[in-house]
C-alpha cells in the first residue's frame, strides 16, 4: 500500500468513510488472509456491505482469533500424533517442537538465526528464569532498571528477583501515555547497572521503543539488556540478531493466535548461551533427559533453557499464524498495521475526540505499535456495554479503552464499525441514554 491509498478522504461523512474503508478492503493485498480466520471464511466478500462479521473485534492484541488451519491441526492431533502415536510420538516430533518452533519464528518475526528462540513456559516464568540469569551473570553489579508503566508481570517478577538477590530497582518515569526513550536510559545505567528490562511496544500507550538504540546505550554501560516482545510480535518487525538484544520474552497467543494460555517464546542471543545459567533446573534442559542421572548437567544451546515438560498441545496453534507471517513477510504485515491504525486515528479524531476523548498513543506510525489507546472518564462503561453488543474492545485503567488491529484478520470495515460502534455508546452515555437500545450500525 502507498501513503496515497491509506489516506483518508477529506472530510468526516459517514457515508465517505465507509466508502473509504470498503475501497481499502478491496486493494488490501492480505484481505484474503482474513478468510483463514474462524468466523470470518464464510462472510461476503471484503469490501462489501455486509463484510464485518458478527462479532467486532478490537482485541487481537490481548487475544488473536483461531485460525481453520489451527483447528483441523489441533483435531488431527488428539486423534492422530497423539491418539494413535501415543508416547511414541515424543521421539517422532515433540521432543523437538519447542526448538522447531522457536526457529521458524525467530525467522518469520524475531530477526532471529537458528538455535537461539524456544517455546517453553508462561511469559511470567520465561521472564523469571531469562531475568535471573542475567543478573547472576554480573554478580558485581546490583542493579535493576525498569519502568513504572510497563506490565504489571514484569515490574512484580522482577521485584522479587530484588528482593532474592538484594538488588536494587531503579525506576524510569514512562506514564501512562508515552514509553520510554534512548535518553531516560541512558540517564540511569551506569557501572552498578546488571540488566534492563523493557517492553518494545507500552502495553498501555502502544509506544514502539527504539530497540537499537537502546540496546546500544545499555551495552555501553556494560548491562544486558531484556525486551518484553508480547505487544510487537507479529505485528511489528523485530531484528533481534542485527539489533545485538542480549535477551527476549514474548507471549504467543496476541498476534501469534496460539489460544488461551498458549506458552511463552524466550530468545538468548547465542554468544551468552554457554555462560548462563537458568534458575528453574528441570529434566528437559539437561543434557541427557533420559539419564535419570544424580546431578544436573545443562544441555548445551538453547536447550538448556527448557525446564518441564513442554505443553505440546498449548504450542500447535501458533505454528500456522508463523506461516501466515513467513509467507506474507512482516514488513508488509507491518504496512497493513499502519494503515489499520492510521485510518482508526482518522476516525477517532472525527467521531470521538469532539466528545472529548483523548488520544493516549503516539500519532506518528514510527513511533506507534499496533493498537491505539483512547482515554475518557466514561470508557469502563463505554466498554461494558459494547461488550454487550459483540463489539469487543479492552479496557485499562484508568480511563482508557485499547483498539487492537490485528493485520491478518482485522479488515477496515471491521475497524470501521467498531469505532462507530464506540462513538454510538459514548454519545448515549453523554446523551444519559446508554443502554436504552441497539448500537447504531450493528
Amino acid at each position: 500500500m502507498t501513503q496515497h491509498d491509506t489516506a483518508a478522504p477529506e472530510g468526516t461523512g459517514l457515508d465517505a468513510q465507509l466508502a473509504f474503508a470498503r475501497r481499502m478492503d478491496r486493494i488490501d493485498g492480505l484481505g484474503h488472509y482474513r478468510r483463514r480466520f474462524v468466523g470470518l471464511g464464510d462472510t461476503a466478500p471484503a469490501g462489501s456491505a455486509d463484510a464485518a462479521p458478527s462479532v467486532v473485534y478490537l482485541d487481537g492484541n490481548s487475544l488473536g482469533r483461531p485460525t481453520t488451519a489451527s483447528v483441523a491441526r489441533i483435531t488431527e492431533f488428539l486423534s492422530g500424533a497423539w491418539g494413535n502415536r501415543l508416547i511414541r510420538g515424543w521421539d517422532d516430533e515433540w521432543m523437538q517442537l519447542p526448538l522447531t518452533i522457536g526457529d521458524a519464528l525467530g525467522k518469520a518475526a524475531l530477526g532471529a538465526g537458528p538455535g537461539q528462540v524456544y517455546i517453553g513456559d508462561s511469559t511470567t516464568v520465561t521472564l523469571y528464569k531469562l531475568a535471573r540469569a542475567a543478573v547472576d551473570f554480573l554478580p558485581q553489579r546490583t542493579e535493576i532498571v525498569l519502568d513504572t508503566d510497563n506490565f504489571p508481570t514484569d515490574r512484580y517478577v522482577l521485584a522479587g528477583i530484588a528482593a532474592e538477590r538484594g538488588l536494587t530497582l531503579r525506576w524510569i518515569e514512562s506514564g501512562t501515555t508515552a514509553g520510554v526513550t534512548v535518553d531516560q536510559v541512558r540517564a540511569v545505567v551506569g557501572p552498578r547497572t546488571a540488566l534492563v528490562v523493557l517492553s518494545h511496544v507500552a502495553y498501555r500507550s502502544g509506544y514502539l521503543a527504539d530497540v537499537p538504540a537502546i540496546t546500544a546505550a545499555v551495552h555501553e554501560a556494560g548491562a544486558l539488556v531484556l525486551w518484553d516482545l508480547c505487544h510487537s510480535v507479529g505485528s511489528v518487525p523485530v531484528n533481534l540478531d542485527l539489533d545485538g538484544v542480549d535477551l527476549a520474552v514474548g507471549c504467543s497467543y496476541k498476534y501469534l493466535n496460539g489460544g488461551p494460555g498458549a506458552p511463552a517464546f524466550g530468545y538468548v542471543r547465542a554468544e551468552l548461551q554457554p555462560d548462563l545459567a537458568q534458575p528453574i533446573q528441570g529434566w528437559m534442559g539437561a543434557a541427557d533427559v533420559f539419564a535419570m542421572g544424580p546431578q544436573y548437567v545443562p544441555a548445551a544451546g538453547i536447550r538448556r533453557f527448557l525446564s518441564g515438560t513442554p505443553a505440546i498441545v498449548g504450542m500447535l496453534a501458533m505454528r500456522d499464524t508463523i506461516a501466515m507471517i513467513d509467507e506474507v513477510g512482516i514488513d508488509q504485515v507491518r504496512a497493513k498495521s499502519v494503515a489499520l491504525t492510521e485510518y482508526a486515528l482518522e476516525l477517532v479524531d472525527a467521531w470521538l475526540v469532539p466528545m472529548g476523548v483523548t488520544v493516549a498513543s503516539p500519532r506518528e506510525h514510527t513511533h506507534r505499535g499496533g493498537h491505539l489507546t483512547v482515554n475518557h472518564p466514561a470508557m469502563r462503561q463505554v466498554t461494558r456495554i459494547l461488550w454487550e453488543h459483540d463489539v469487543i474492545p479492552d479496557f485499562r485503567a484508568p480511563e482508557g479503552l485499547r483498539i487492537g488491529l490485528a493485520p491478518l484478520s482485522t479488515s477496515f470495515v471491521e475497524t470501521y464499525d467498531g469505532i462507530a460502534a464506540i462513538r454510538d455508546v459514548l454519545r448515549g452515555i453523554l446523551l444519559g441514554q446508554a443502554g436504552l437500545g441497539p448500537v447504531q450500525g450493528l
